[in-house]
């Protein structure tokens, strides 16, 4: 651990060295004469994503402020974000650059409030505005606050959760860190209530013989990272239709690695690669999901009660905050009451493997009583942060503590 904190301390010392000459540069190349327009405007709101595929998350919030008449920027780092497509009048969509460019804007941003889903905030290049009051952190799934890269939410002032069951973790990462205690509020998860909303006015997708969803995370300790070739060759041996939906950063992480992935196995009949925005068709066509330790575990047997298998990876929890916890992860520990281990060794009979477990009942009941613990305020998520983030912005406009 001390090793991992003064890696990061140097990184962050190399990153902020960075930092200054960008906005030297920015400043020499007439960035200050834009900065007396719009950017340094304040503005009671500002909703930043790093990625158009966090829009699932923030276009609830959104619509509800715009169904409210409250003003709202977002701002994203996706050319082609669908929120640049969205009509509103209250919520102002804007692309401000991608890579340090967006770093540059978003470290000399002003505002009372800005919510974001993107963790590291003041570690490398994203660092707290000076003139932004109050940042605030939105989990992007259900399942965990530790499972971001090392000190992932430190230095936000507010915390929104889906459910309680996530506060102890939060709460002894601070404790072991010396961190002051941030402000928590279980909103639920505007995501989740997305999926349930068109769940509810799905009519079903057929198809003809069994559907596995391949969907892992991504990094060293991923299923494509660790088992790769042989495993999606044993999918392959299956006879089933196979999707394999990589994370999206695993084609910027490990580019050759899936550009190999992707040559060895071909699109065919029975066999796809799968890299929509939105997952929600992908789930809804496949019979089974096989991840290892992703968040689309939850997303998949919550949403669509169907069963699930992860598998055993090794997991590596250095590079998170995970590895600050006395005990194992909350993530790590309910995951094997929603689905079925899958080791190397099983990979020679998979067939058989996956056959078992559509045939097996055992982990319906133990799914309803993890999402009712999970994911709280079902449907209400969206007022909910709007809520929050009203009240919040009283407090610090009309003098008060706020946090």
């Amino acid at each position: 651990m001390l090793f991992t904190i003064l890696v990061g301390i140097a990184t962050a010392a190399v990153f902020a060295l960075r930092g200054f000459f960008l906005k030297l540069g920015f400043f020499l190349k007439g960035g200050r004469a834009e900065a007396k327009g719009r950017d340094v405007s304040n503005h009671p709101y500002v909703i930043f994503s790093d990625s158009k595929r966090y829009w699932n998350i923030f276009r609830p919030i959104c619509m509800e402020f715009e169904r409210r008449g409250i003003p709202v920027e977002y701002w994203t780092m996706s050319p082609d974000d669908p929120a640049l497509d969205e009509k509103f009048n209250h919520v102002r969509c804007l692309f401000i650059g991608e890579g340090n460019a967006a770093f540059a804007k978003l470290n000399m941003m002003s505002a009372d409030i800005c919510l974001a889903t993107t963790p590291g905030l003041d570690v490398y290049q994203w660092k707290r505005s000076r003139n932004v009051k109050r940042y605030v952190h939105i989990t992007h799934d259900i399942c965990s606050i530790t499972s971001y890269r090392m000190f992932g939410v430190d230095f936000f002032d507010s915390i929104l959760l889906p459910g309680r069951n996530l506060v102890p973790e939060l709460r002894e990462i601070e404790k072991l860190r010396g961190l002051p205690a941030k402000d928590v509020a279980i909103v639920g998860s505007t995501y989740m209530d997305g999926l349930k909303k068109q769940f509810d006015s799905w009519t079903g997708e057929s198809h003809e013989g069994i559907t596995v969803l391949i969907a892992p995370s991504w990094g060293a300790s991923s299923i494509l990272n660790r088992f790769g070739s042989r495993f999606l060759k044993a999918m392959a041996d299956t006879g089933f239709n196979i999707i394999v939906r990589p994370h999206p950063q695993s084609f910027k992480s490990d580019p050759e690695l899936m550009s190999s992935l992707q040559k060895e196995f071909p699109e065919s009949d029975h066999f796809s690669w799968n890299t929509d925005n939105d997952n929600f068709a992908v789930m809804g066509r496949s019979d089974i999901l096989i991840s290892d330790f992703s968040g689309i575990i939850f997303d998949f047997a919550f949403t669509f009660g169907r069963p699930v298998i992860y598998a055993d990876t090794d997991l590596d929890l250095a590079p998170y905050d995970d590895c600050w916890l006395p005990e194992e992860p909350w993530r790590l520990k309910i995951i094997r009451d929603l689905g079925r281990q899958l080791r190397e060794e099983d990979f020679g009979m998979m067939r058989e493997f996956i056959t078992g477990i559509l045939n097996d009942r055992e982990y319906g009941e133990q799914r309803e009583t993890i999402r009712t613990q999970a994911w709280e305020n079902q449907g209400e998520a969206a007022i909910r942060v709007a809520d929050y983030l009203i009240d919040l912005h009283s407090s610090i406009t009309d003098g008060g503590s706020g946090c």
